[in-house]
């Protein structure tokens, strides 16, 4: 039994928390700006607040975003160049990059950290609406521990060992089952 199964199956479920979270920011911000739009169409003038509350949750989308894309493998890569090296190269650019994927996670946990407990300002997004910097800062250290979690899968993370061919027969397989249903 693999030992590390309990930490993927985690790495699964946060990461389809990151994804219900992201949905979540981007229909929160959707309903201000339409609130807004209806606001302007039924009274003629302008809501200050809408477009600077909108804006709080760009960081969350982006950060969360990173890590979802990363736990699908659809980073930036260079595929081809990876490929065509032997099997053994192969293997140790594979662990270059987790190497350097992990650095990045650890530096955004290390400096995202001392970034959110210097955050002491206050976005004014309206007279009666105050944030917390402390909102958007709080999600580098957490998407630092998303990615650190989602190495866990280790060189699933990466499209280098994807068998292209073999992907390409099951999407044919799939579609001609459907054919015939």
């Amino acid at each position: 039994m693999d030992r590390l199964q309990p930490l993927r199956r985690l790495s699964d479920v946060v990461n389809q928390v990151a994804i219900v979270t992201c949905v979540a920011c981007v229909l929160i911000m959707l309903g201000i700006s339409f609130t807004a739009f209806l606001y302007k169409l039924a009274t003629g003038s302008t809501l200050s607040w809408t477009y600077s509350l909108a804006r709080l949750f760009l960081p969350w989308i982006g950060f969360l975003s990173m890590t979802i894309s990363l736990r699908y493998g659809e980073h930036v890569a260079m595929t081809l160049l990876v490929r065509s090296l032997p099997r053994v190269l192969l293997k140790v650019a594979a662990g270059l990059c987790l190497a350097v994927i992990a650095l990045f996670a650890l530096m955004l946990v290390w400096y995202g950290w001392i970034f959110f407990q210097g955050a002491s300002q206050v976005y004014m997004v309206s007279d009666q609406i105050q944030i917390s910097g402390k909102f958007t800062a709080i999600v580098v250290p957490i998407s630092g521990v998303i990615i650190l979690l989602h190495l866990v899968q280790g060189f699933d993370l990466l499209e280098h060992f994807i068998d292209d061919e073999a992907v390409i027969e099951g999407l044919i397989d799939a579609t001609d089952g459907e054919e015939r249903s």
